[in-house]
């Protein structure tokens, strides 16, 4: 018996697992170890059945040189994409970072085997419960069909426009930054005011060597009031999904 495939089709279907499997590398929790390398792989190809159909007509060169400019614009579309995404993602991580810094837990930094970094003890909470959220939500199935959508925006054997990589990349830092700082407000407030309180009653009463008790005091003020931004990360998660398929539409064309 003698099994043959149609050399284009198969071609496009490889280089939509190229591009998918790139998305993959870099967007969490998928990027973490917690995924083995086999696991993205066949989750790509999977995936890649899905937009078979939109690539039948798809038109890829044969030539050595042509095949690898195709893998290679494919490969950096999908790390393009994801790393849009991943940086929207890591908003609400970013945010748990600086309760950590203004609350006085920056200091019990420890190392993440999954993500191979360093992480504070809030950074890596926030992260796991807005990855709960998001798949509790469905919105991992909506970013997901973002980036299928992509394909036909940005057919295989076609190249992505770069003249609004600049601004686009602007805005996703800007939309990084902004959104971290108001989802961590509720917590800087309190402890802002627990700071000018503390040196307040330094500079009235010296005596009482307040400064002792600086660090303690807001650390038990970090805990006590730690729900503060729990009530705003669902209404984020929802929001930041929405950016990152617009900014991946964005990446593709659309």
């Amino acid at each position: 018996m003698t099994v043959t495939f149609a050399g284009e089709p198969l071609l496009a279907f490889l280089l939509a697992s190229v591009r998918i499997v790139a998305w993959l590398a870099v967007v969490p929790p998928f990027a973490t170890r917690a995924v083995p390398a086999m696991a993205k792989v066949v989750l790509s190809l999977g995936l890649a059945f899905t937009v078979a159909p939109s690539m039948a007509s798809a038109t890829i060169p044969v030539d050595t040189v042509g095949l690898l400019m195709v893998t290679l614009t494919q490969a950096l579309s999908g790390l393009a994409m994801g790393f849009l995404t991943s940086l929207l993602f890591q908003v609400v991580a970013s945010a748990g970072s600086i309760v950590d810094v203004f609350g006085g837990f920056s200091l019990a930094q420890g190392f993440d085997p999954l993500g191979m970094n360093m992480t504070t003890i809030f950074g890596k909470f926030h992260q796991m419960l807005a990855t709960m959220l998001l798949f509790a939500s469905g919105g991992h199935l909506l970013v997901i069909g973002g980036l299928l959508r992509t394909f036909d925006m940005l057919p295989i054997g076609t190249s992505p426009d770069l003249d609004g990589g600049t601004d686009l990349l602007t805005r996703a830092f800007g939309v990084f930054f902004i959104t971290a700082v108001q989802v961590a407000l509720p917590m800087i407030a309190v402890l802002f005011v627990a700071d000018l309180g503390l040196a307040l009653m330094t500079k009235v009463a010296p005596q009482l060597n307040a400064i002792n008790v600086m660090f303690p005091a807001k650390i038990g003020l970090t805990l006590l009031l730690v729900g503060l931004s729990f009530p705003v990360l669902p209404g984020v998660v929802r929001r930041l999904t929405e950016l990152a398929m617009q900014a991946m539409a964005t990446v593709a064309g659309g």
